[in-house]
């Protein structure tokens, strides 16, 4: 990639490990309509299928008959993107809950457009946020709800009482464990920030009448769209080894300037008009703010790209979301 060649007030930074746009040639993106009109002209191809995940679809179509209603959970900044289309494939008829997790990461504006959509669709959803447990009891209280109907349900065709058994199901990294965990009360299963690091099945037992089982994250073997693939890097649901993790950043920084332009002013103390600077400028005034420099006065790009990545994921930059229901 060639850098910005215009003038700044600052030293000369050469760059180290500059990103390539050889295979990457993603289009800038507009506000509000980034699901519509990006990477249709790219060349960028994330794909990552790990074997576990084709036994993990094999595991929920096989238990799915078990189950009363099913609970898809999805990272609200970005709710299309990280519901694997195959699921209402998979749950057919079975009521289905969309758990929109990190809520407070969101646009709370625009994950009520989301709740909305969702409306239209005929599924139900809730907003949590699976850190401090908000949302979490009007969660419960429509499982119970549904649990009473379950009873009324078996009552009716003469068959004993049980418990309301829900499948939790989603992409890794959107937090199932974590809402598990925060239901049950306990650590019940492991979590981490690493993509699929909840393995294997378990049933999981609450108090009253409610029974979870927890699955593996599972991801489609292809994703066409590769819009979707790069909201997916950018959030952490496909590993950052998948594609060099600076590339992810430059196109992050695309995405920010399309879609919330006023952080860079506001997180990086930029003070130059950005609208017409390529993201590889930006970066180089973002290493610079920040001191990412290397021997030589080089760009430090892995540990720019590393603290860019983290401070998004973990809400550092404000509330933003990725996509709305009419950019889709």
């Amino acid at each position: 990639m060639k850098k910005n060649n215009s003038k700044v007030n600052k030293p000369v930074i050469k760059s180290s490990r500059k990103p390539s746009t050889k295979n990457n040639k993603v289009k800038d993106l507009k506000a509000d309509e980034a699901n519509k009109s990006s990477s249709q002209d790219s060349d960028l191809n994330i794909n990552w299928y790990p074997g576990h995940m084709k036994k993990t679809k094999e595991q929920i179509l096989e238990n799915i008959k078990l189950v009363d209603v099913v609970l898809e959970i999805v990272d609200a900044r970005a709710p299309y993107s990280t519901s694997n289309p195959d699921i209402d494939d998979m749950v057919k008829n079975l009521p289905k809950v969309v758990v929109l997790n990190k809520e407070d990461l969101a646009d709370s504006n625009k994950t009520q457009q989301w709740i909305e959509y969702y409306k239209t669709k005929g599924h139900e959803s809730a907003m949590i946020n699976s850190l401090t447990g908000k949302g979490l009891n009007e969660l419960l209280a429509s499982l119970n709800n549904k649990s009473k109907d379950l009873y009324k349900k078996l009552e009716s065709k003469g068959r004993r009482k049980r418990a309301l058994r829900v499948m939790v199901v989603g992409i890794p990294n959107v937090g199932k464990s974590s809402i598990i965990n925060r239901i049950v009360g306990k650590k019940s299963a492991q979590t981490g920030d690493r993509p699929g690091v909840t393995k294997g099945k378990q049933w999981v037992k609450l108090k009253g009448d409610l029974e979870l089982l927890d699955t593996p994250g599972v991801l489609w073997p292809k994703i066409e769209d590769q819009s979707v693939a790069m909201k997916l890097a950018f959030l952490g649901s496909i590993k950052d080894q998948v594609m060099e993790i600076e590339e992810i950043a430059m196109e992050l920084i695309k995405y920010l300037k399309e879609i919330k332009p006023q952080i860079f002013s506001e997180r990086f103390e930029l003070d130059k008009d950005i609208s017409d600077m390529e993201a590889i400028a930006i970066a180089d005034f973002i290493a610079f703010k920040r001191g990412y420099i290397l021997p030589g006065n080089q760009v430090d790009y892995f540990r720019l790209s590393s603290s860019l990545l983290m401070e998004f994921r973990a809400g550092k930059l404000g509330t933003i979301t990725l996509e709305t229901p009419k950019s889709i």
